[in-house]
């Protein structure tokens, strides 16, 4: 089993068992799991981000119409298939970088208001980007859940097929 394959069944036992899942109480006994794609090496990425030299406060309107404030902390560049993208990174309160994105699978093969991503800072200055574990907000599987909405900036034409698909039903 690969660490990746081992995480989603951690999630999946979770979602179904935990005491704050985000599944609802009444479907549990039913749930079989999340909906992946297969794990794609060519989405696993150590990029490297351009700071932002100013790092403005931004606020994000979530799926129940308030807000959540963000630091636009920077961006970065990537290709998928040979197609480039470039996402914006936000700081958030709870002291992580997270890309919140919406991508040419979205509606179709994934959540049609886009999916997270939380970035790992690493040593050297750059960051781990691993898109095999870009996952759904909560929002996506009950409407008790706020869920940011990803900005006009991180909306790109590319298919980005890793990590989380659309939970069935949804």
């Amino acid at each position: 089993m690969t660490e990746l394959e081992l995480v989603r069944r951690q999630k999946d036992r979770y979602f179904k068992l935990g005491a704050d899942s985000p599944i609802p109480y009444e479907q549990r006994a039913d749930f079989a799991g999340l909906a992946y794609y297969p794990e794609n090496d060519s989405l696993r990425l150590v990029v490297q981000a351009e700071e932002f030299a100013e790092k403005e406060p931004i606020e994000m309107t979530t799926s129940t119409g308030g807000v959540q404030a963000y630091q636009r902390w920077g961006r970065f560049g990537f290709a998928v298939e040979q197609q480039p993208a470039t996402l914006t990174i936000y700081y958030a309160s709870w002291g992580g970088y997270f890309v919140p994105f919406v991508d040419a699978t979205s509606g179709g093969e994934t959540y049609a208001a886009g999916r997270y991503l939380e970035l790992e800072a690493l040593a050297d200055g750059s960051f781990l980007a691993d898109f095999n574990l870009a996952y759904n907000p909560y929002c996506a599987y009950s409407a008790d859940f706020s869920c940011p909405i990803p900005p006009a900036a991180n909306r790109i034409g590319v298919p980005v097929r890793a990590g989380e698909m659309q939970y069935p039903g949804h």
